[in-house]
C-alpha cells in the first residue's frame, strides 16, 4: 500500500450515479460561487488602499510620514503600524466569531440562508468604508464585512460540495477558490484605476464597490434551491424524500437518481441518530471524527502559514517597501493575480483527473522553492536603508507569481474542498466552521504580525514562511489519504484504508460495537436470576 494509504479502487463509486452537470446546476454553483468574490475583492482592496497615499494622509499619517522617507526608519519597517494592522485584520475577529454562529444557522435553516445573511451584511458594511470619515468607521466597516464573509465562506463551500456530481465536486468546488481570485484581480485593477482620480478620494471607491458583488449574490440567493442533502435532513432523514428526488433529477438531468437519493437518506438517517447531532461541535470532538477534526484544523492553518495572504492583502505594500513606485506596485499586485487565476483555472480543469494529493504535493514544492528564493534575494540585495535595483524589484515580482501560482493550484482551492468532501453530514456544518475560523484566526495573527515580522526577520520572514511549507507538505504524504470522485456518503472507507487513520477509527468501531453488545446483553447476575425465575416457574406450573 502507499503511504498515502487509499485503495484506488472506490473512487470510481461516483461513476455509478446517473446523470451529469447540467445547467441548472452550474448556474446554481455560479450564484452561490460568487460570494468567493466578496472574500477576494476584500483581500485585494484591503491591501491596495493601506498602499495609496491620499488614504494613508487622510488615516495613518504616522505610516505616510514614514513611507515618504524618514531616513532613520529601515526599509523593513516603513509600514510597521498597529493601527493599519489593526485595520486590516479586525475584519477577521468578527469573522471568526460569526462563522461559530454560522455553523447553527446553516444546520437549522439551510445553506441558503446563510448565503443570504453574509450578503446583507456585506452590503451594509460597505456603505461605511465608502462614507468613512475617521478610523472608527473604518473599522465598522471592517467587522460587518467580517461578519458576512463568516457566514459566506462557512456556508458556500458546503452548498457547491453538495449541489455537485461527485466526479465533477473538485472542478465545481474549486469555483470558489477562483471567484476569490477573480475578486482580488477585480480589486486591484480598480485601485490601480482610482489611484489616478485626482482629490485623492479613490479610496472611497474602492471601499463602496464591495457593495456590488454582494448586491448580486444577495439577490441571487434568493432564488437558489436548497441542496438536497440538507432537504433530507430537514425531515428527519427520512422526510421530503419526494422533493429531494424531484431537485436531484432537475440537478443532474435525469430520473436515475434512485442509487444517490438512497446514499443521501442513508447519511441524514445515520445523522439523526447521532446522539449529539443537535451539538455538532462537540460531536465531532468524538473519536470515530478524529481525522476530520484533524484536517479541519490543520489544513486551513497551513494555507495561511503559506504566507499567501501576505501576498494578498500586502502586496501593494511590500513592492513600495523593495522600492516600487505607487503605480508600478499596484500593477504588480494585478500582475501577480492574474497569474493566480489562470492556476485556480488549471486546478479546475485537473483536480478531478490527478486528484487532491498530487496538486497538494506539486504545489508544496513550488512554494518552498519560491520563498526561499525571494529571502536569498532579498538577504542579498536589499538593505535597511537605500533602494533596491529594478531589475532585482522585478525578479522577485517573478518569483511572487511563481509562488501564487503554485498556491493557486493546489492549497488554495483544496483548503476549502477537502474538509468539506470528508465530513460526514452529521459533523458537515461544524467541520466548515471549524475550517473557517481557523483561517480567520490565523489571518488575523498573520495580518498583526507580518509588517512586524518583516521589520524585524527582514528576509528571514520568507525563510520562516518557506519552513512552514515544507512542514505541511510533509503532512500531505503522510497523512492526507486521496478522496477524488468519491462520493461524500461513503467517505468513511478512506479512512478504513489509511496506514495510519484505520488504528484509530477501527479502534472505535470496535469500541462501539462493545458498547453495543454490551447494551444487549444482560449483566451476569441478571441473567442468572432471570433463569433461577424462570426455573421457578415451571416447577410450579408442574406442581399445578
Amino acid at each position: 500500500m502507499a503511504i498515502g494509504g487509499f485503495v484506488e479502487g472506490p473512487a470510481a463509486a461516483g461513476a455509478d450515479y446517473g446523470g451529469r452537470v447540467t445547467s441548472f446546476v452550474v448556474l446554481s454553483c455560479i450564484v452561490a460561487g460568487s460570494g468567493g468574490i466578496l472574500f477576494g475583492y476584500d483581500l485585494g482592496i484591503s491591501g491596495g488602499v493601506t498602499s495609496m497615499e491620499s488614504f494613508l494622509r487622510k488615516f495613518f499619517p504616522d505610516v505616510y510620514h514614514q513611507m515618504k522617507g524618514d531616513k532613520n526608519v529601515s526599509n523593513y519597517c516603513r509600514f510597521d503600524s498597529e493601527l493599519l494592522t489593526v485595520f486590516t485584520s479586525s475584519l477577521y475577529v468578527a469573522g471568526l466569531v460569526a462563522t461559530l454562529f454560522a455553523s447553527s444557522v446553516t444546520r437549522r435553516f439551510g445553506r441558503r440562508t446563510s448565503i443570504l445573511i453574509g450578503g446583507t451584511v456585506f452590503v451594509l458594511g460597505s456603505v461605511f468604508g465608502g462614507a468613512a470619515v475617521n478610523v472608527y468607521m473604518l473599522l465598522l466597516n471592517r467587522i460587518f464585512l467580517g461578519i458576512g464573509l463568516g457566514f459566506t465562506n462557512q456556508s458556500i463551500p458546503l452548498y457547491l460540495s453538495e449541489m455537485a456530481p461527485p466526479q465533477y465536486r473538485g472542478a465545481i468546488n474549486n469555483g470558489f477558490e477562483l471567484c476569490i481570485s477573480i475578486g482580488i484581480l477585480i480589486a486591484n485593477l480598480i485601485n490601480y484605476g482610482v489611484e489616478k482620480i485626482a482629490g485623492g478620494w479613490g479610496w472611497r471607491l474602492s471601499l463602496s464597490l464591495a457593495a456590488v458583488p454582494a448586491a448580486f449574490l444577495t439577490v441571487g440567493a434568493i432564488f437558489l434551491p436548497e441542496t438536497p442533502s440538507f432537504i433530507i435532513q430537514r425531515g428527519g432523514g427520512g422526510g421530503n424524500i419526494d422533493e429531494a428526488r424531484l431537485l436531484l433529477q432537475r440537478l443532474r438531468g435525469t430520473t436515475r437518481v434512485q442509487k444517490e437519493l438512497d446514499d443521501l437518506v442513508s447519511a441524514a438517517s445515520q445523522a439523526s441518530r447521532t446522539t449529539t447531532t443537535r451539538r455538532p461541535f462537540r460531536n465531532i470532538l468524538r473519536r470515530k471524527y478524529r481525522p476530520q477534526l484533524v484536517i479541519a484544523l490543520l489544513v486551513p492553518f497551513f494555507n495561511q502559514v503559506t504566507g499567501i495572504n501576505v501576498i494578498n492583502f500586502y502586496a501593494p505594500v511590500m513592492f513600495r517597501t523593495i522600492g516600487l513606485k505607487e503605480s508600478a506596485s499596484l500593477m504588480s499586485a494585478v500582475v501577480t493575480r492574474v497569474c493566480a487565476t489562470a492556476a485556480n483555472v488549471v486546478a479546475m480543469v485537473v483536480v478531478d483527473r490527478f486528484g487532491r494529493r498530487k496538486l497538494f504535493l506539486v504545489g508544496g514544492v513550488q512554494m518552498i522553492l519560491s520563498q526561499v528564493m525571494v529571502g536569498a534575494v532579498l538577504a542579498a540585495k536589499f538593505k535597511d536603508h537605500g533602494g533596491m535595483d529594478k531589475e532585482y524589484a522585478y525578479l522577485v515580482l517573478v518569483i511572487m507569481c511563481v509562488f501564487v501560482a503554485g498556491f493557486a493550484w493546489s492549497w488554495g482551492p483544496l483548503t476549502y474542498l477537502v474538509p468539506t468532501e470528508i465530513c460526514p453530514l452529521e459533523i458537515r456544518s461544524a467541520g466548515q466552521s471549524v475550517v473557517i475560523a481557523v483561517i480567520f484566526l490565523v489571518t488575523f495573527l498573520i495580518g498583526q504580525t507580518f509588517l512586524a515580522m518583516l521589520c524585524h526577520l527582514k528576509f528571514g520572514t520568507f525563510f520562516l514562511f518557506g519552513g512552514w511549507v515544507c512542514v505541511m507538505t510533509l503532512f500531505v504524504y503522510f497523512f492526507l489519504p486521496e478522496t477524488k470522485q468519491l462520493p461524500m456518503e461513503q467517505m468513511e472507507q478512506v479512512w478504513r484504508s489509511h496506514w495510519f487513520w484505520k488504528r484509530i477509527v477501527d479502534a472505535d468501531a470496535d469500541a462501539g460495537e462493545e458498547e453495543e453488545q454490551g447494551q444487549r446483553r444482560p449483566r451476569r447476575g441478571e441473567a442468572a436470576a432471570a433463569a433461577a425465575a424462570a426455573a421457578g416457574g415451571t416447577i410450579a406450573l408442574s406442581a399445578t
